[in-house]
């Protein structure tokens, strides 16, 4: 039987999952190679033969993608599947026009190909970039569901970037998991706050075993999405978070355009925070393209530990890494109560280190705030020594995760800046009641209390 060659483009997250559920077990098809961007050191490993399954014994190789005209050739690629986000249309469609002078075909693969059915209810929470504000709205709805008496458990899309066979079904229920684990700084932005609120969190890498697990504990499944990624699962409620700071994204970036057609409800985030014409620009590229969705609009609202220490002194301010880094943001929340309390911000660059300096060169637009990056226990002891390094009387740190707790070392006194969703006209609850009443979770005279 002839073989299709398959050659998938990812980041160490979406591509695993595709080969999984969609490749893994038809053995027509032979993925040659993922190739690995967006994250460091994440390529010039395998995913293993655990993982892989019989038709794969010796695992598959993650190569760069820089090499991907080479991979087409060496291996007599058929088709080259994109699998990651975050990225503009024409980002997309250049690796595509590599792919087809390479002389393979180009592929994505889609919801019905891709997505699993749970026997819970799912509920979605995606948006059309990172840093639109996803992470706090689902903390947000995770309490409303436990407040309307569901026992909720968060499923988060995959950032498996340690060894993979350790990861294929992760639980964490408390900070020490997290310890334990030995994870990332970007997994623990997005574990941590939830744990705090008391709330159980799953991801890994096999997602039909970690919905296996987590249906075992749950009356409602809650996806939150990394980047701008579609969800893994079907959803019975899906809401996607816009972000008017950068009007007219939510048409230009791959996966998150879909992501907005697909939606039952939007969330235009940080409406304070932005001019109102941009908000409003955001709300006609809604209602052109998905005119059935409810508009939700938001505030990320800040709050500032030490605000006695900022006003009118040197501040280095430390932002949420992938916010800042691919999703093309050059300040967060760290950056906005800095100026709010009249610091003066410190240029990061003259005192960054190893592969921080790398980082400045490959992203430009970084000019005022320090990217949080720990993908290593090396690039962690760099973050550090590049705080310590700032001519600076402060450190802001505006990621989600404690990082006084992580770097313990530190030369200066840190404030920590954490910010919330807060509804200009409350309607999430609303929408989730009547939700639950459709999915059978809750009856129409409970909902009325």
């Amino acid at each position: 039987m002839a073989r299709t060659h398959v050659l998938i483009l990812g980041a160490a997250g979406r591509d695993f999952h595709n080969f999984n559920v969609y490749y893994r077990h038809r053995p027509h098809y032979r993925v040659v190679a993922f190739t690995a961007t967006q994250i460091p050191a994440i390529a010039n490993r395998r995913y293993p033969p655990e993982l892989s399954g019989p038709h794969y014994p010796e695992g598959i190789p993650i190569e760069p993608e820089e090499r991907l005209e080479e991979l087409v050739r060496t291996h007599q690629v058929d088709e080259v599947v994109f699998a990651y986000s975050d990225v503009s249309h024409e980002h997309v469609m250049h690796l595509a026009s590599r792919a087809l002078a390479a002389g393979a075909g180009f592929r994505i693969l889609g919801p019905r190909e891709t997505m699993l059915r749970s026997d819970r209810p799912v509920l979605s929470v995606c948006a059309v970039r990172t840093g639109a504000g996803k992470s706090p709205t689902s903390r947000y709805l995770a309490a409303l569901l436990r407040e309307l008496g569901q026992r909720v458990v968060v499923v988060r899309h995959p950032m498996p970037y340690g060894d993979l066979r350790e990861q294929v079904v992760q639980r964490f229920a408390s900070l020490e998991d997290l310890e334990r684990a030995s994870l990332t700084l970007e997994e623990r932005e997005e574990y941590e706050p939830h744990l705090r609120q008391g709330q159980v969190v799953f991801s890994g890498v096999d997602y039909e075993q970690v919905l296996a697990a987590a249906e075992q504990e749950a009356d409602v499944i809650q996806w939150e999405g990394g980047n701008n990624d579609l969800p893994f699962f079907v959803p019975d409620l899906h809401v996607v978070v816009c972000d008017p700071l950068r009007p007219g994204n939510e048409l230009r970036y791959h996966p998150g355009e879909a992501n907005l057609r697909m939606a039952d409800v939007v969330v235009i985030n940080k409406v304070s925070t932005a001019r109102r014409e941009h908000v409003e620009a955001v709300r006609r590229s809604v209602a052109a393209i998905n005119p059935r969705a409810r508009i939700v609009e938001a505030d990320s609202v800040l709050a500032v530990d030490r605000p006695d220490l900022l006003r009118g002194r040197r501040a280095l301010v430390v932002e949420d890494g992938p916010t800042t880094t691919h999703g093309g943001m050059g300040y967060g929340a760290g950056y906005i109560a800095a100026r709010a309390y009249e610091a003066e911000i410190v240029d990061p660059q003259p005192a960054a280190v190893g592969s921080l300096r790398e980082v400045f060169a490959a992203y430009p637009h970084l000019q005022h705030v320090l990217p949080a990056l720990g993908y290593t226990s090396q690039q962690l002891l760099e973050l550090e020594e590049t705080i310590n390094r700032a001519e600076a009387d402060v450190v802001v740190f505006g990621t989600p995760v404690d990082l006084v707790r992580i770097l313990r070392r530190l030369n200066k006194p840190a404030v920590r800046v954490t910010y919330e969703i807060e509804e200009r006209t409350p309607q999430l609850r609303e929408i989730l009641e009547e939700w639950l009443v459709r999915v059978g979770r809750l009856s129409r005279t409970e909902a009325a209390r």
